[in-house]
This record gives C-alpha cells, sequence and structure tokens, in this order.
C-alpha cells in the first residue's frame, strides 16, 4: 500500500487499478461460467463457487492495490463482492464478500471493522439486485447508481462506527470522493464490457440466421434455374449449356429455356438491377411471368411488352431486369428474338467469325409501362453458336480497376469456335479469372451458349 496525501494523486493511483477490471471483465465474459449467465441457465454449486473465489481475490486485490491515507486504505475492494452478487445472486455475493471481508479484517487498522462489514454487505445488496431483477444483469446507468450509493454508504458507516470523529471525519473527508468516482468508473467499465459482449453475441446469432437464410434463399434461387446439362439428351439438333455465379449470396442474374412445343425452344437471359433477395425474387417474378405469356403470345417483342406492363403496374420497389429473349426453331436455326436492354449476344460462326446482335428498340422491363419492343430474327448455320451473357462478364474487374470488357471476351470466342458449349463457357470463366485473380467478384456472373447443331437426318 502506497502513503498519499494528495486527493487528485489518490484519484489517479486508484483509476490506475481499474486496469485489472478490464482484464477480468475481458476474461470473464469468454469463460462457460458466463455463457451459463448469458443463457440464464442455473449455475451449480461448482461454479458458483468458483465465481466467489474469482471475485474474493478481486476484493482482496482491491485492498492490496489499496492506497494507504490517515492509517486508512482508499481502495477498489467492494467492487468484487458487488459485481459477484449482481452477475450471481446472494450466495455468490456473500461468498465474494467473505473472502474480501475477511481479508481485511486481518490487516486491521482504525476503519478495519466497518470496512469488512460494508465488503460483506456489497455482495448481498447485489445479489439482492439480481434476485429482483431476475438474473438480469442492469445497465450501467442503474449499476452506478448502486455502487455510488453503497460507496456514500461505506462512508457514512465509518462516521458512524469510528471513534474519534475527528481523526474518522478527516479521513473521510480526503477518500470519499476519489472513492466514490474510481468505484463507479469500475462499475461502469465492467458492465459496459459485459452489455456489449452480450450486442455482438446478438449480433452475431443474427448473422448467423441471416447467413442460415441467405443460404437456403441461394439454394432456391438455384433450384429455380435450370441446371441438369444436357437437358434435351434425346435432341440431337442443338445444345445448351449456362452457368450462374451470384457475387453475394443470392444475386438477380437468371436465365432459363423451355421447348414451347417439338419444333420450338424459348430461352432467356436477364439482370435485375440490385443485389441480395430482393433481386433474386424481382429475378423468380420475371422467369414466372414470361413463362405463362408464352402460350398467349407468340413472338418475343409481345412477350416482352406484356411482361414489361405487369412489372410495372405493382412494381412499388422500383426494381427492372434486363432481359434477351428467343425462340429458336429447330427445324430451321431460324432465331427471332427481342432485346429489353440487355448486352448484346454474339453470334460465334463456325469459321471463327464473331458477329454481335445489332440494336434493337426496347428498355429494361418493369421501368416503364406501355414501351415498345423491336423484334428481330437471325439464322444459326450448322455449328454456330448464339453466346449471352449478364454484364458481370464484361464488367468483370480486376485489382487495377480494369474491366475485361468485349475485346478481350470476343478474343476469347474467336479462338473457341469449335468447342462444345461447356467448353466454351469454361473457357470464358478461365479467362475472367486470369482477368480478376485475387479481385473480389463485385457482380454476377451469367452466361448461356446455344449452339445449333441442325437437323438430323
Amino acid at each position: 500500500m502506497i502513503p498519499i496525501n494528495n486527493i487528485l494523486d489518490l484519484l489517479i493511483n486508484l483509476i490506475k487499478n481499474m486496469a485489472v477490471i478490464i482484464v477480468l471483465a475481458y476474461v470473464f465474459t469468454r469463460t462457460k461460467v458466463y455463457s451459463h449467465i448469458l443463457n440464464k441457465k442455473k449455475l451449480d454449486w461448482q461454479q458458483k463457487t468458483l465465481l466467489s473465489l474469482v471475485f474474493g481475490l478481486f476484493s482482496i486485490f482491491g485492498t492490496l492495490s489499496g492506497i494507504e491515507i490517515y492509517g486508512a486504505i482508499a481502495n477498489i475492494r467492494d467492487l468484487g463482492p458487488a459485481i459477484a452478487g449482481l452477475i450471481g445472486g446472494p450466495l455468490v455475493g456473500i461468498g465474494a464478500g467473505l473472502i474480501g471481508g475477511l481479508h481485511r479484517y486481518t490487516i486491521g487498522g482504525l476503519t478495519a471493522l466497518p470496512c469488512s462489514i460494508a465488503t460483506v454487505l456489497a455482495g448481498i445488496i447485489g445479489g439482492l439486485i439480481y434476485h429482483k431483477r431476475k438474473g438480469t444483469l442492469p445497465d450501467i446507468k442503474t449499476s452506478v447508481i448502486f455502487i455510488a450509493l453503497f460507496e456514500t454508504f461505506h462512508m457514512g458507516l465509518n462516521l458512524v462506527m469510528v471513534k474519534p470523529f475527528e481523526t474518522i471525519y478527516e479521513i473521510i473527508k480526503n477518500v470519499s470522493v476519489p472513492m466514490i468516482v474510481t468505484n463507479s468508473l469500475g462499475m461502469a467499465t465492467f458492465i459496459y464490457i459485459i452489455h456489449n459482449l452480450v450486442k455482438e453475441r446478438e449480433i452475431q446469432r443474427q448473422k448467423e440466421l441471416i447467413d442460415g437464410e441467405l443460404k437456403v434463399a441461394r439454394e432456391i434461387q438455384m433450384s429455380i434455374v435450370p441446371k441438369l446439362f444436357p437437358p434435351y439428351p434425346k435432341r440431337q439438333e442443338f445444345d445448351l449449356y449456362a452457368v450462374l455465379h451470384p457475387a453475394k449470396e443470392v444475386g438477380g442474374d437468371l436465365y432459363d429455356f423451355f421447348l414451347i412445343d417439338n419444333d420450338h425452344l424459348c430461352f432467356s437471359i436477364g439482370d435485375v438491377s440490385g443485389k441480395g433477395v430482393p433481386a433474386s425474387l424481382f429475378m423468380a417474378v420475371t422467369k414466372t411471368l414470361v413463362k405463362s405469356k408464352v402460350d398467349s403470345y407468340k413472338a418475343p417483342e409481345e412477350i416482352l411488352r406484356a411482361v414489361n406492363d405487369e412489372l410495372c403496374s405493382e412494381n412499388q420497389s422500383g426494381m427492372f431486369v434486363t432481359e434477351f429473349l428467343a425462340v429458336l426453331t429447330i427445324s430451321s436455326g431460324e432465331i427471332r428474338y427481342s432485346n429489353g436492354g440487355h448486352n448484346r449476344p454474339y453470334v460465334l460462326r463456325m469459321d471463327g467469325r464473331v458477329e454481335q446482335l445489332p440494336k434493337t428498340t426496347g428498355i429494361a422491363l418493369g421501368a416503364m409501362d406501355g414501351m415498345p419492343y423491336e423484334g428481330e430474327s437471325l439464322l444459326l448455320n450448322k455449328g454456330d453458336m448464339l453466346v449471352m451473357y449478364t454484364d458481370g462478364v464484361t464488367e468483370a474487374m480486376n485489382e487495377q480497376g480494369e474491366l475485361y470488357g468485349e475485346t478481350r471476351l470476343e478474343k476469347t470466342l474467336e479462338r473457341h469456335s469449335e468447342d462444345t458449349t461447356q467448353q466454351l463457357i469454361d473457357r470464358i470463366m478461365d479467362s475472367i479469372q486470369q482477368h480478376v485473380k485475387d479481385a473480389e467478384q463485385s457482380d454476377d456472373i451469367t452466361l448461356l451458349v446455344l449452339k445449333y447443331d441442325g437437323v438430323k437426318i
């Protein structure tokens, strides 16, 4: 114990001792015992004994690290039992109080008896608060008020029990403010750390819950798009392959294909504005609407116009989707298509020539109702491929901020005109990966390739 006569120095030295409180609080909140308390599980006698011992030893530390002044000891001894009672209940508080109180009594001195009694009472009152709150830890304000009032009571107990009055009054006059302030700061620090951990664990629990829901959402999204390839093993006239790699757990890209009848194949690719669950839901709605309109409307431009009007009718979110929609006449290789603001696909001819489809009239679906959509057609010869993609391909960015771009995509296509649809997509994905290297994926990447093999005779 350090003799000291200056009140400011006394306060500073007591505050230094609070570093132990921070360490104790941090270590304690990482123990299994605290996990039991946090989950409001009943503590067994071994856990209660351990808590009493730990906070009793902390109370002893409060005495030994105290500052001697005029024959008395300014300290943070009462914090140990008070906190023990608040987090573990009356028995834990009494246990810690008895350990700290008995130790203080053995040291002796003018204030030995009232200080020992006060230490035990700190644990009892802390435990009663625990009982009153049914095990719920009080907030910082309540805890600070409790310890400040208790230290005031502690000072009053000394004034009543210790004689001569003039001597104890002089001591109390010098130690009361530093002890009340220091114990209050110590209590606030400890309770803050514990409450902060509660928030951390709640945030972690919510994150795990969200992660679980996003995982399910991803599984649902991936189940919506076709993923069995080859999709029509008995059809030798064409081949299809597609991939969808969301940038987040779930994304807004989409692709779809289905046979309208024995001679017509409908296929599409799209990109919803935004990311995450809202985009994936909008994607699912768009996909469903397109499929529902195919029976009523023959031409792709009519289908897009009808879907656009429906998406606009109740679009409170303001979301939109770019979409390329086409119908292949299998017997002839003719493709009738319409484009709603989507990236223009490429035709990869068998001889290696790469042709980008011309621009057509049509804005993103869901942006504005009553808009016209233009229809166009093209002819695929045997061995030609139609390559469709979302902007996550051309806008894939490396760590230097350089985009993958249309030029790189076109060169990749030129080099692999004789590949199968799956091989071509694999080549494109490899080329993108070589470009971005370790950069984080910033957008969904989706590719759909249709190869026309002609009618088998």
